[in-house]
């Protein structure tokens, strides 16, 4: 009923930069918060970032000031900017919304299938 894809993901030397982009389409009535996500083989998928539907928004500690969230409302769009990338941001990114398909219904929590973010010179 609600699909998220992602895109941008790709290989990147460390210090430099990528722009993860997510669209959510379906039957969509609302998107609540929208995040990203990330993980590594034999770890548990970590939050990296979070931004609500009026644009507040949180970031793990690793990635302060270093990455960027944001969203585009009308387009159903999350984004994730990243600079300064460092290899141990090397992770499958997978995008994440709360959304509710009719106005009826509560939130139901939704996932992309993922984009591989490799750091490596």
């Amino acid at each position: 009923q609600v699909q998220l894809v992602e895109s941008g993901g790709g290989l990147v030397q460390p210090g430099g930069s990528l722009r993860l982009s997510c669209a959510a389409s379906g039957s969509i009535f609302r998107v609540g918060t929208m995040a990203w996500y990330r993980q590594t083989p034999g770890k548990q998928r970590e939050m990296v970032a979070t931004i609500t539907d009026t644009g507040m928004t949180y970031y793990v500690d690793s990635v302060k000031a270093r990455f960027t969230i944001s969203r585009d409302n009308v387009k159903n769009m999350v984004y994730l900017q990243m600079s300064n990338l460092k290899p141990e941001d090397t992770a499958v990114y997978y995008c994440n919304a709360a959304a509710r398909i009719t106005a009826s219904r509560l939130f139901d929590m939704y996932w992309g299938q993922g984009t591989q973010v490799t750091v490596s010179s």
